[in-house]
């Protein structure tokens, strides 16, 4: 991963040279310089996004959002293929080489990640098919992916551990240094072997003074700016959601940018592009800094306001680009912060690979910058205090708005530490970890983090957060929001019901009730139905072999010769809300059924714990009374058995290891039980309707 992700580095840092080199060339032909200017980006993007397009469509936007659902047992196809990789890093290059502001950390997550799935498939030819093992790969690999991308081995792990888990096992803590700190070693070694580094460093190293860093009379600009960037960072969720939806919605415009997939990312292109020209509207905002140039100059250890209109020292190096002769320096980073702001917010829904990590890192250490100048002047000869003069250090106010603007973006902490190995100092850890402290504390109860949104506006299967102080108010049960008519197998059924089964239901398990309603849960392959249904079709037309097809499909199933797992998941009809989001998001669940002294009255999954969180069945739920189930099912089978094993129908031919294999639930399609005519297949009796809940969607 360190490889590939240096290789990417460099393919990216040498096409930006070539675009630079463009724009330089053409200098004193504007209309040529505008050309070249806004050309090359949008060859970029529409070739990124035709070949992921082409290739694997998978492989478009972050990849945290669909691996976030993937390690809560979920199963995305295509999402870990070696086509979604080869689609990823061709398209994430082009992406980052073309200037925009787009960034690597969430696709390279998701490489990463597929690196780390077919690892695991290779090794399963020699230890076998393990899920626990496959689920500890992909935690080792976000971290990976993070520590690759900033040389930041502790800050990737952490970064991992908040973004992707809510629940983390402790014994893939240290795997995921081991592989984080040797992969960020390695990928600053061949930083130094191709002369890029002097020696291995921070990678946006600062200078700032340790004896002194800052003045406790600063604390409240930094909390300031921890606030202000809650506030900015919300809103900035909130942008890219409604670009999104709006992009969704069904409209003549939408139907004509998806029949021509091409022309949303090279409008988007062509308008961001127009901005950031240099000779025109960028001269005002430093349009011709590339993002990593843009970090490196709002980190320098100057103080602008004091150089600006006054010969520039010969050290500033880049960072003169933020200077006009015209324009004052507040101006400018007011701008820059504006446009960038909606440039990232909107460039960051094209179809192509790209993570907003960085842009809202840059956002960040811009108003961070902005906020330190504004100190700079307020405080021209720096702070008294006991005697001592404590200066300002705008480029630290800078550092300490970018840990703040991104962790209220992802709705994380580790962003600061992330800051501390990016940076290569700690000298702001208080001031840094208050502001990322309180920016968390505002955008938390404002929006939800980008990735979790993302999660929503695509309908993935998730499972939201129960809210904080307010575990009281779901005051719901199992019962009260489990499906109740639930599609099963019996040892009675025959091969003709299955087979319609099969055909029309696209659920992967299906509970195997004993006579009077014990369940037990097994493996079907598609060969069951494939060697009792299916006959040569050069003698289709034998009434004799009719005759046999038809005996053989009336036969039952022969259930000794299924495989069958005898360990399902199954909760009481009483348990709590609280206690099922809890169980759910500690072991990945996608579905359990419910049961009543081992009889089944129900199956719970995903949507219904979601519909139940978000408030959307507590006012159309009417509470059955406590045990009504247990009093129900006593009068109605005395004879009841307990359970015994869970049944598994898959169609598409997995192994036993793909238990958790679900579809996504928005995918599965309505599916009425009264439209499958099976004499076996019958649904449990409803002993009180005041309490049933009618739906006719599947439940897992």
């Amino acid at each position: 991963m360190a490889l590939v992700s240096w290789t990417m580095d460099y393919a990216s840092a040498k096409s930006l040279q070539a675009y630079k080199w463009m724009h330089t060339e053409l200098k004193g032909n504007v209309p040529l310089q505008y050309m070249a200017w806004v050309t090359y980006p949008i060859i970029l993007i529409t070739f990124s996004s035709l070949f992921c397009h082409l290739v694997a469509p998978q492989a478009i936007g972050s990849g945290i959002p669909e691996l976030k659902t993937i390690l809560r047992g979920v199963v995305l196809k295509e999402y870990l293929t070696l086509k979604a990789f080869v689609a990823k890093v061709i398209g994430l290059t082009a992406s980052l080489g073309s200037g925009m502001p787009l960034g690597k950390e969430g696709p390279f997550v998701h490489i990463a990640s597929i690196c780390a799935a077919v690892l695991s498939r290779v090794l399963s030819i020699f230890t076998g098919v393990y899920e626990a093992h496959k689920q500890d790969l992909l935690v080792c690999a976000c971290a990976v992916g993070v520590g690759t991308c900033f040389a930041a081995p502790v800050g990737g792990v952490l970064f991992s551990i908040e973004v992707t888990s809510t629940y983390f096992a402790v014994r893939n803590y240290w795997r995921g240094y081991f592989a984080a700190t040797f992969s960020a070693f390695i990928f600053r070694v061949l930083s130094v072997w191709n002369k890029d580094s002097v020696t291995i460093t921070a990678l946006f190293r600062t200078n700032f003074r340790m004896d002194f860093p800052f003045d406790l009379q600063e604390l409240p600009a930094f909390a300031v700016i921890g606030i202000s960037c809650g506030f900015l960072g919300a809103f900035f969720v909130y942008l890219n959601r409604q670009v999104v939806l709006l992009m969704r919605r069904p409209t003549a415009l939408t139907r004509f940018l998806t029949k021509h997939r091409l022309i949303y990312p090279g409008m988007v292109t062509l308008i961001i592009a127009s901005f950031t020209f240099p000779p025109g509207f960028g001269q005002f905002m430093a349009g011709e800094l590339m993002p990593r140039e843009s970090i490196n100059s709002l980190f320098d250890n100057f103080t602008w306001t004091k150089i600006w209109g006054s010969t520039p020292p010969p050290g500033l190096g880049r960072s003169a680009v933020w200077f006009h002769p015209q324009v004052s320096i507040f101006i400018i980073l007011l701008l820059f912060f504006i446009m960038k702001f909606w440039m990232s917010a909107v460039s960051t829904t094209m179809p192509i690979p790209s993570g907003a990590f960085m842009p809202v890192f840059i956002l960040g250490a811009a108003f961070g910058r902005l906020v330190g100048e504004i100190m700079a002047t307020l405080f021209p000869n720096g702070i008294l205090f006991d005697g001592i003069v404590y200066r300002i250090l705008p480029g630290g106010y800078a550092v300490i708005g970018a840990a703040a603007m991104t962790g209220a973006v992802t709705h994380t902490v580790s962003t600061a530490v992330i800051c501390f190995e990016l940076t290569g100092q700690i000298s702001h850890i208080l001031p840094m970890m208050v502001a990322v402290i309180l920016a968390n504390m505002v955008a938390q109860g404002l929006q939800p983090s980008l990735y979790d949104s993302i999660i929503q506006v695509k309908k993935l299967p998730y499972l939201p957060e129960l809210g904080f102080g307010h575990i009281s108010k779901y005051n719901i049960f199992v019962e009260d929001i489990m499906v109740r008519k639930v599609k099963f197998l019996s040892p009675q059924t025959t091969y003709r019901e299955l087979v319609h089964l099969l055909e029309s239901a696209t659920l992967k398990t299906f509970p195997l009730v004993d006579s009077k309603g014990v369940y037990v849960c097994f493996f079907i392959f598609q060969s069951v139905t494939d060697c009792d249904s299916n006959t040569d079709e050069s003698s289709v037309w034998s009434v004799q072999i009719k005759d046999w097809e038809e005996a053989e499909l009336d036969k039952p199933i022969d259930i000794d010769q299924i495989r069958i797992d005898p360990s399902p998941f199954q909760l009481v009809e009483r348990t709590s809300l609280h206690k099922t989001h809890t169980l759910f998001s500690l072991l990945g669940l996608s579905h359990a059924y419910v049961t009543s002294i081992g009889k089944l009255v129900g199956v719970v999954a995903l949507k219904e714990l979601q519909k139940a969180i978000e408030g959307s069945t507590r006012s159309g739920v009417r509470l059955r009374p406590p045990l009504a189930s247990f009093r129900d099912a006593t009068k109605s089978d005395t004879e009841s058995k307990e359970t015994e094993c869970k049944v598994t129908v898959d169609n598409s031919g997995v192994t036993g290891s793909d238990l958790q294999d679900q579809p996504p639930l928005s995918s599965v399609p309505s599916c009425p039980s009264s439209s499958i005519p099976l004499s076996s297949l019958h649904h449990q009796p409803e002993p009180d309707s005041s309490g049933e809940r009618e739906s006719n969607d599947e439940p897992i």
